[in-house]
Formats: C-alpha cells, sequence, structure tokens
C-alpha cells in the first residue's frame, strides 16, 4: 500500500530546499506542490529499496541473452523465500514515457477499494489439453467448408501503427504439474490449477481476480502439464499493479473452499467431456494407460467427475488431499514469476517483493519421481479404434532427458532428418508411392515428451488405405532411413545451415502477445539457466557428433512403440478397453522376425538420400525503411499501386518493425469456381493437388522461415507468402511456374480425392464447429453442403478435371497486398512475376461470384434441431443468433462499437451465473458476428448434461435479466469497460504479420477502412450507458421487432430429438432448409 511505504521521516535537508523554495516568491504554487510531490517520491523510493533489499536476495540485469532488435530491458532477482523473477521492463508500453511513479500507484491502489462483487467470465482454466487437435480441426474445416471463412469474431484490438499502446502481463511457472497426482485423485494438480481462481483471503470473492481484469481490457489462462503449472494474464497498462495484487493471492493463501470444489468438479468434467470425443487425447491416454504399473506416465492428467468426486464418495478428504499438494510444492523454491510492464525496472522490483514476499519459503528442490525400467513394455504394437475416419501411424522412441544439451540440439538435427519433406526425404519416398500424405518427427513442446524423466521422439504418418495396410512395410522403410543416418555419420553442414537459420530467426525475432510471452519466458526459467532464457529456444552452439550418433542407438525396434489409429475394418474379439475415455484398442505383439530386419535391414534403397542445401536461407538481412532519405516515406496506411482490370495491389513499406520480413498476399477469384458444387469441388481438387505438387519447394523454403500458404477461402485461391524477403521473388516465381502448367497425374489424383473424401466425412464430427456451419447454412445463400460434396465427389474423374483446369485458368481477378520490408519498385515486380507466369485475362466483374446473407424477417425467431454427427458424441450446444444491421454506412462504426461495448460488459456475468453457478457446461460464451459483413451476435453453450431446450431457456433467462443488469451498472464500472475496450483496440500491433493479417481482413471485406479501430476508439468516448441499454432493445429483447432471432439446437446422443413438447407460438422451425432459403430475401453483396 502507498501509506506502508512512507515511514521513514524526510532528513532534515529535505526541509530545508522546501522551505528555501517555498519562500522564493517567484516560485509558481504548482511548482511548490511538485516540488512537494517529488520529495514525497524520492521517499518512497528510499523505503522502497529498502524493502527490496530486506526481501531481495539477488538481483542482476544485464544477464539475459537478447536480441539486437528487443528494447526491452530484463532484470533477475531472487527474493528470500526462494522465488525467481524475470522483470521487463517493456518501453513501448508507455512510449509517451513512464508516467509518476506515484500516479501509477494510486490508480491501481484506488481500483482496489472500486470494485463490485462482480463475477468473472473467465476462470483462466486450461487452453492447451487439446490445442494442437482443435488447430489442426480449425485448419480442416477451412480446407473443406469453404463457407466460412468470411465469417468470425470481429478482433477487439490492434489498432494499427499509428497506435502506441501495448497491455502488459505476468505468469507464474510452479514446478508441479500432473506426474505429482496421487494415484487415488488423478486429475488432482488440474484441480487445484481451477480452485486457485476461487478466491483468496484477501479477495474472497470467487471471481474477484478475472471480473478485475475483465473490467480492465485484459483476460487470464492456465494450464498443467506433466511437470509444471503455469498461470498468465494480461491487464491494460495501469492496473499492473491491482492485477499483480490479486494473482499474488492464489500463492498466498487461496481458499480451495469445499462448496466451491463440488461445482468446480463439474467444470473440470466439462472440460474433460469436452475432449473425450478426440482422437489426439484418446491415443495419449491409452499410452498413460499402457505404460508401466506405478510410472509417472502412469497418470489420467484431465481428472474428471469419476476420478475427483468419486473418490470423495469413497471417503477421500479431496480437500485435503489438495492444501496437501499446495502445501508440497506451492513455495518459493519453486515458482518463477515473469512480470512484463512499462514502469521502471525498480519499480517493478519493489512492486513483486511487496506480493510476492510473502509467498511460502522452500527448497528450490524440482520434484524427483522413481522409475525403474522402460516405460512401455517393448515388441507391441496397439490399435485404437478412431473416432473420426483416419489412419495414423505413430512411432514413438524414448530417450534420455536432454535439458542440459540443450546448447546441442541433437534431437532437433535428427527431428530435422526423420521429418524432412524434400528430395530423398522419407516423406518423399512415401509419398511417391501412394503409402502416406504427411509425416512429422520430432520430440514434441508438451510436458510428457521433454520431462526430467524421458524425452519422447515421435514420427506420426498420415496413411492412405493403401499404406494403412502396409504398415510393417513403412516400419522398414524407416528403418531403411536410419541405417541411412548411421552411415552417413552426422553432417555439420547441415548442423552449421540450422544453426544460422537459429540465429536469423533469434536476431529478427518477432514479438509475441505479452501474456504469451510471459508464460513462454517463465516456463523457460524452470529448466534453463536465466541468461538463455530467451535463447534457448534459438540456439544451435555447440557441434557434438558424437551426441548424435548416441541418440541413434535409442532408434532401435527394442526401444519403438507403436499406435496405429484408425477405423477398424473388422472387429476384433481381442478389444479392450481404456478406462477413462473408454476406447476400444488392440494389443498385438510384433513378430520377432520383423524386430530382425528392423534392427539391420539388408540394403537402404537408392531413392532415400541426404538433403541438398538450402536455396532459400537468407544472407541479405538490410532494412529499406534505414534508406528513407532516398525513398519516399511509407504512409501509415496501405496504398493501392495498381488499380487495373486484372489485378488491383495494395503496398505498405515497413517503418515500424523494421525486420527482413515481407508478407505478401494475394486473393484470386477463379472463372467458374463456384457455379455449381461440381466445379467448387474440382477447385478444391486443384488447389490441393498444387499444394501436393509444390510440397517440396515450399518445405525447403519454410524450413528457411519462408512460408507458403495456398488454401481455398470462401470461393476464392488465397495464396500467400512470407518471412524472410530476400527470396521471397524466387519463392513466387517457382509456385507461380508450377501453377500455370500444372496438371495432375493418376496416381496422385487417386491419393488426393481419397483424403478429401475422408476429410468430407470428418466435417461437423466437433459439436461447435458442426453448429456454427448449421447456422452460416441458414445465412449463406451459396452454400453447398457436405452431403452434396460427398455425392458429387465420388464421381469426380480425372479427365474432368484435367477438362476444367485450363478453364478455371483462363481468366482471373486478383487483390493483392505487400507489406513489409520491401520498396515500391520490388512490390511492383512481384506484380510482374504474377503477370508474366500467369499470361491471363481478366475476369469481368459480373462473372466474380458474389455472396449474400439471408435478410431475417421482422420479429424472426427461427429454430433448427439437428442430431450430432458422431453418434457417440454426448455434448449438446445451443447458438443463439441475433442478426443485427450491415456493415456499411456512417453509423457502422457506432454499431461495431456498441456491440463490442456489450459484449465487453456481458461476457463476464453470463459466464459466471452460466458456467460457474449453473455449471451448465464447459464452454459458455457470448461474441458479436461479421458474416460477409453483416453484423450479428451470439450466445453459445455447450453441455454434455442438459437438453438444448433446457440450455436455450437459461440463455434467454439471462438475456432477460440484463436490461437491469445494464441499467444498474454505475459510472464508473461502465467507463472502466470503455477503457478496456478501448485499450484493445489501440494495442499495438505485437509484430509485422499481426499488422498484415489485419490490413489484409479490411481489403478481403472490401472496406478498405486501415484505421477502423482507431476510429472505433473514437466514436466509444461519446458513447453513454443509455447507448448500449438502447442497442440492446432494439436488437435483442424480443419484443422489438428488429429482434431477429436464429437457434440453432444440436443434440448429443444421449438426448433424444423428442424431448421437444409444445413450441412457442412464435418459434418457425426449419424443417426443409432449401425451401426455407428459396423464399427468403437476401441483403446485397457487400463483399
Amino acid at each position: 500500500m502507498l501509506e506502508d511505504c512512507i515511514e521513514n521521516q524526510p532528513s532534515p535537508s529535505m526541509f530545508k530546499i522546501a522551505a528555501a523554495f517555498g519562500a522564493c516568491n517567484r516560485v509558481s504554487p504548482s511548482f511548490q506542490k511538485r516540488l512537494s510531490l517529488e520529495i514525497t517520491f524520492s521517499l518512497q523510493t528510499q523505503s522502497k529499496r529498502e524493502a527490496m533489499v530486506a526481501h531481495c536476495v539477488s538481483r542482476s540485469d544485464d544477464v539475459v541473452i537478447k536480441s539486437p532488435n528487443d528494447k526491452r530491458l530484463y532484470r533477475i532477482i531472487e527474493l528470500e523465500n526462494g522465488l525467481c523473477a524475470l522483470l521487463v521492463h517493456d518501453p513501448e508500453i508507455y512510449p509517451d514515457g513512464v508516467p509518476d511513479e506515484a500516479r501509477t500507484v494510486e490508480d491501481s491502489e484506488n481500483d482496489d477499494g472500486e470494485e463490485e462483487d462482480d463475477d468473472d467470465a473467465d476462470d483462466g482454466e486450461d487452453d492447451d489439453d487439446d490445442e494442437e487437435e482443435e488447430e489442426e480441426e480449425e485448419e480442416d474445416e477451412k480446407m473443406e467448408g469453404g463457407e466460412e471463412d468470411c465469417e468470425g469474431e470481429e478482433e477487439k484490438g490492434k489498432g494499427g501503427a499509428s497506435s502506441q499502446t501495448k497491455k502488459a502481463a505476468a505468469a507464474m511457472c510452479v514446478a508441479m504439474g500432473s506426474f505429482s497426482d496421487p494415484a487415488e485423485a488423478q486429475g488432482l494438480a488440474h484441480f487445484l490449477e481451477h480452485m486457485l481462481f476461487m478466491g483468496s483471503e484477501e479477495f474472497p470473492d470467487e471471481n474477484e481476480y478475472d471480473s478485475y481484469l475483465s473490467k480492465h481490457g485484459g483476460s487470464s489462462n492456465a494450464y498443467t502439464e506433466a511437470e509444471h503449472t503455469c498461470y498468465h494474464f494480461e491487464v491494460k497498462r495501469e492496473f499492473l499493479k491491482g492485477a499483480l495484487r490479486r494473482f499474488s493471492q492464489f500463492f498466498v493463501s487461496p481458499l480451495v473452499k469445499s462448496e466451491a470444489m463440488e461445482r468446480e468438479v463439474l467444470a473440470v468434467d466439462s472440460e474433460f467431456n469436452q475432449v473425450l470425443q478426440s482422437d489426439a487425447c484418446r491415443l495419449q491416454q491409452l499410452q498413460c494407460h499402457t505404460s508401466g504399473p506405478g510410472h509417472p506416465f502412469n497418470r489420467f492428467s484431465w481428472g474428471n467427475k469419476k476420478s475427483l468426486a468419486d473418490a470423495m464418495e469413497k471417503g477421500i478428504n479431496l480437500r485435503e488431499h489438495i492444501l496437501k499438494l499446495y502445501r508440497d510444492y506451492y513455495h518459493g523454491g519453486l515458482m518463477k514469476l515473469v512480470v512484463i510492464g512499462g514502469e521502471p525496472l525498480d519499480v517493478l522490483e519493489s512492486w513483486v517483493t511487496e506480493l510476492f514476499a510473502k509467498v511460502r519459503k522452500g527448497p528450490q528442490t524440482k520434484p524427483k519421481f522413481q522409475v525403474e525400467g522402460p516405460i512401455w513394455k517393448a515388441g507391441l504394437l496397439y490399435r485404437l479404434e478412431a473416432v473420426k475416419d483416419v489412419n495414423i501411424l505413430d512411432l514413438t522412441w524414448t530417450l534420455p532427458c536432454l535439458h542440459q544439451d540443450y546448447l546441442k540440439k541433437s534431437e532437433d538435427y535428427l527431428a530435422h532428418l526423420l521429418g524432412h519433406e524434400g528430395k530423398g526425404s522419407l516423406h518423399s519416398f512415401l509419398k511417391a508411392r501412394g503409402l502416406a500424405t504427411s509425416l512429422s518427427a520430432g520430440v514434441g513442446d508438451e510436458g510428457m515428451h521433454r520431462s526430467s524423466i524421458a524425452y519422447i521422439f515421435g514420427m506420426s504418418i498420415h496413411l492412405t488405405d493403401s499404406g494403412l495396410e502396409k504398415i510393417f512395410d513403412i516400419i522398414g522403410f524407416v528403418y531403411q532411413y536410419l541405417k541411412l543416418l548411421r552411415e552417413v555419420v552426422p553432417q555439420q553442414w547441415i548442423f552449421k545451415e540450422l544453426q544460422d537459420i537459429g540465429n536469423m530467426e533469434f536476431r529478427f525475432a518477432e514479438e509475441q502477445p505479452q501474456d504469451d510471452y510471459a508464460a513462454e519466458l517463465a516456463e523457460n526459467l524452470l529448466v534453463f539457466p536465466a541468461e538463455n532464457v530467451i535463447y534457448c529456444d534459438y540456439v544451435y552452439k555447440i557441434w557434438d557428433d558424437e551426441a548424435i550418433k548416441r541418440l541413434l542407438h535409442f532408434f532401435t525396434p527394442e526401444n519403438m512403440r507403436i499406435d496405429v489409429v484408425s477405423k477398424p475394418s473388422v472387429k476384433s474379439q481381442d478389444l479392450q478397453c481404456e478406462p477413462w475415455f473408454g476406447s476400444s484398442y488392440i494389443e498385438e505383439a510384433i513378430p520377432p522376425p520383423l524386430i530382425e530386419i528392423w534392427r539391420d535391414p539388408p540394403e537402404v534403397d537408392v531413392s532415400l538420400h541426404m538433403p541438398s542445401k538450402n536455396e532459400f536461407v537468407p544472407s541479405d538481412f538490410s532494412i529499406r525503411a534505414d534508406n528513407l532519405d532516398h525513398h519516399p516515406i511509407s504512409s501509415s496506411f496501405p496504398r493501392c499501386i495498381i488499380d487495373e482490370p486484372l489485378m488491383k495491389f495494395w503496398y505498405k513499406l515497413d517503418t515500424t518493425f523494421k525486420v527482413p520480413r515481407a508478407n505478401t498476399y494475394f486473393r484470386v477469384n477463379l472463372k467458374g469456381g463456384y457455379a455449381s458444387v461440381k466445379s467448387f469441388l474440382m477447385t478444391e481438387l486443384f488447389i490441393l493437388l498444387l499444394k501436393d505438387e509444390l510440397n517440396e519447394i515450399i518445405y525447403q523454403a519454410s524450413v528457411a522461415k519462408l512460408e507458403t500458404s495456398i488454401s481455398l477461402v470462401s470461393d476464392k485461391l488465397e495464396l500467400k507468402v512470407y518471412g524472410f524477403n530476400e527470396k521471397l521473388p524466387a519463392l513466387l516465381s517457382k509456385v507461380l511456374m508450377v501453377a500455370k502448367s500444372f496438371l495432375p497425374t493418376d496416381d496422385r489424383f487417386k491419393v488426393i480425392k481419397e483424403d478429401l473424401e475422408r476429410n468430407l466425412k470428418n466435417v461437423n464430427m466437433k459439436p461447435l464447429s458442426h453448429s456454427s456451419y448449421l447456422r452460416l447454412q441458414v445465412l449463406c445463400k451459396s452454400f453447398y453442403n457436405v452431403e452434396e460434396k460427398q455425392c458429387a465427389l465420388s464421381d469426380l474423374s480425372l479427365a474432368d478435371l484435367n477438362a476444367f483446369i485450363p478453364e478455371l485458368r483462363s481468366q482471373l481477378y486478383i487483390e493483392a497486398l505487400c507489406h513489409g520490408n520491401l520498396l515500391e519498385e520490388e512490390a511492383i515486380n512481384l506484380s510482374n512475376i504474377i503477370r508474366n507466369n500467369l499470361s491471363i485475362q481478366p475476369l469481368p466483374v459480373n462473372m466474380r461470384h458474389e455472396e449474400h446473407v439471408i435478410c431475417l424477417p421482422s420479429s424472426a425467431n427461427l429454430v433448427r434441431d439437428v442430431n450430432v454427427k458422431n453418434k457417440s458424441e454426448t455434448n449438446s450446444v445451443v447458438e443463439l443468433y441475433f442478426q443485427i444491421e450491415p456493415e456499411v454506412g456512417l453509423d457502422s462504426i457506432k454499431l461495431k462499437a456498441l456491440a463490442d461495448l456489450f459484449d465487453e460488459i456481458v461476457e463476464e456475468p453470463l459466464f459466471n451465473q452460466l458456467r460457474t453457478k449453473e455449471q451448465l457446461g464447459y464452454v459458455v460464451q457470448c461474441s458479436p458476428r461479421l458474416t460477409y459483413r453483416i453484423n450479428g451476435f451470439c450466445f453459445i453453450v455447450q453441455s454434455s448434461k442438459y437438453n438444448p431446450v433446457y440450455l436455450l431457456g437459461r440463455i434467454e433467462n439471462f438475456i432477460n435479466g440484463l436490461e437491469e443488469l445494464l441499467e444498474g451498472l454505475d459510472d464508473a464500472s461502465f467507463e472502466n469497460y470503455k477503457s478496456g475496450l478501448m485499450a484493445k483496440l489501440l494495442e499495438k500491433d505485437p509484430s509485422l504479420q499481426y499488422e498484415t493479417n489485419r490490413l489484409w481482413n479490411q481489403i478481403t471485406d472490401k472496406r478498405y477502412m486501415f484505421d477502423t479501430s482507431l476510429k472505433e476508439a473514437e466514436k466509444l468516448k461519446s458513447i453513454h450507458k443509455s447507448d448500449v441499454i438502447n442497442w440492446f432493445r432494439t436488437y435483442l429483447q424480443q419484443s422489438s421487432p428488429k429482434c431477429r432471432r436464429l437457434t440453432i439446437r444440436l443434440w448429443g446422443c444421449n438426448i433424444d430429438l423428442k424431448e421437444v413438447e409444445t413450441r412457442p407460438d412464435s418459434e418457425q422451425v426449419i424443417e426443409d432448409i432449401t425451401a426455407f432459403k428459396v423464399s427468403s430475401e437476401y441483403y446485397p453483396s457487400f463483399c
């Protein structure tokens, strides 16, 4: 507290100075006041430094090795209690200078007393349990559906180059994770993570922490790994200390109330149900389940009602178990804290010592685990029954822990070669034989894969149907390649290439969002020396060929685990059941003769060889903006430098980040690419086959951090080439040379068509994506559903496709953006590369596909009831969509600002009521939606316990109480929400790519309002609480004629649609989607 810091009496010399200035007639009262403040501040600083000395046992500046482009200052301190903290001063948080220290502290302290008992919109729970799976599926949905990509949640933030604000952030990593779960209460570490959000002695309200963050433009999250648990948050810069005060109490005095535990067990159970149908999570749990009894891997880390609540019913005192886990491991010796703020390092240090010195003292000794024998039995193959239609071969080898060898990165050297996709690679070899579609290899980033017990090196191969029948042959080819690596011996030039790329990335590292960066640094502090906390991820410092040879000794059949994930063709009598997910699997012994052959293959196929040197590694890192004396200064916004019937080309020279990177994006209208479902599928097949043809080139460039993305976005081809800019024109030329003349072959057509058929079968297997699909199917006039696509695809032949491709390429219209470290003449050269390679005619305006969105009628109350696609999916979803207005005209900025502000205010109480209190399900959310520039607003709840009719009723009950909530909002709270939203809108783009994506969204939506976030922030200043209430009454209250609703009710497998009883008279059920759309009216096309 501020008053606690002013304990020392001022010195006599201070009084003399004050008296002297006070006696001077020429000194103004304001100057006297400022002098008085300065004296007070100096006293505070003196007192704080004394407190810092008392609590801080070591302090080191200028120790952390950082990128030359990194303007931040770093300090490592250790407190008396053993807690290690990394303090980061980011000068861009306060670009106009740090405000007076007292002003920052006072603002934070005053806010401590201002908060009401508001509840939270996000309890900070895990985002990583199925993150990789979700990212993959999101990409799949975009590839498969197409229609979804112009619709999305409008991002509230990243205001652009002229905006200069950044958020503050912090993260705490505790060196204890799921490996420390007691056998009788599995998932306890994860449950403890949940419980720390549920109030502390100083802040007893369950959602005080997240409520504070929500009101001040912040957010939080947490995740539990095998050997650590990480908590992190970001917040508007002025409120860092207030957030830290609440955050620190997690680690000082959490309440862990019994009644909160009973509710939060249900939240953990709902979270588990989110991943219950995930093949990736099922495989991970099977690997845990089949590891040796008593081994730390043999855990159920997620936790659910059965593992936790049932433990209580069996007489186990779960609260005492949680408190014991907390007492044993939540102490300073096992904690690594990172704080990122705009204040000077001394100020940040004073805050940390004041708030975190109260953490209990403990030894800096991490938990050690008794391990006897290997993780898995040797010589076994596991066949796991898949939820989706997939064919995946997973090979796993156990390596020793390599934490101490991070300067050598021997495992990354091997991952580079085993996962390579260039000529001579294992990937290209399997692909050429029609056995596989993708291959990845390496040690995963997850805690179980990089633990103190072992490193787990995995190879995941996505197989064709033919490859699924030849698994043992494929494993034989893997061991042929491993034999090649042993025979050729480690190559120093390959290590040097990886070293150069790592150093290049480090030298020109781009920033991440602040909270992600804090979490990454805190994790690294647990494992690596403080000086290398940043550099450790990039450094290839020590060439040790003997270390690589030693690692190769572990790649033997005896040390290999085999998992096959697929749909079984025949039900086996030997099925076993993994107890937590209920997954069916078979355990098979591998025939000994095969193991003998794999141990020492008789030959290595001549098609397998080492990669060639990478032609895309850059050497020119000059910054174009450094020579602005010779070139015109770049505009704050992109300029249209070409506007012709063929092409509209936007350009912006980067003068903000000054890194040798450039991003070039192209959106291409294709002739007839969306004319029918058949032409749409042929367009999609053409793009997939083109990517397949280009894969070896694209992969080599990606290793050198020059990326290529080719996709079908809605009805258009989107090509993105981005990364280090020196070789970008050469790569673009290679891509377009192939694109202009490429025609697929029969063998690749069959493989890619089979893969597309499989992907279409997997569309809508996740309830949340399925509900969005159903909503867009209603809203979008041109929407080819999955069943139509599957039917049309089955009849497509190579002859059809090869006849279609020349017509598809004959006329185009291209809109492009070039942004980054390229001069205008270099950007024009890129446009000429397009012209010269494609030699095509422009596509007239009247032949370009336009998307139209349905205009829901006045007072519409439409409902769609559909069953989940996956017959084992217990989750139901309700998605309640309100259509607002088109995003056009003078009022569009105000409408967007009102929707975003309403979301800021409502998100937290919605979550608190429906998720925390009523425990409807793990997913409870609301957000503005933008569908081809038609504004909307959505409420979404997913639940495995309640039927959609009940869920909809609870959402409606919440909405019915919103007017009272809004009316009761005091002026101070309303202004806090406004300022929090403004902070998001004015937040500085963390990297060049973030800025490019923001600009690109304006181009693809044909808004061309590149400062829309700034305009919205300005508009917010004049918005009053009454405006938000009127917006709510107009668009969300059912009594209003402008309230137009569409409800998607997706029914889980355990609930019968017949539970729909009598329907309200106002409810219009969409029984025949085709007939409904034919009879509907549509908005004109806006993008």
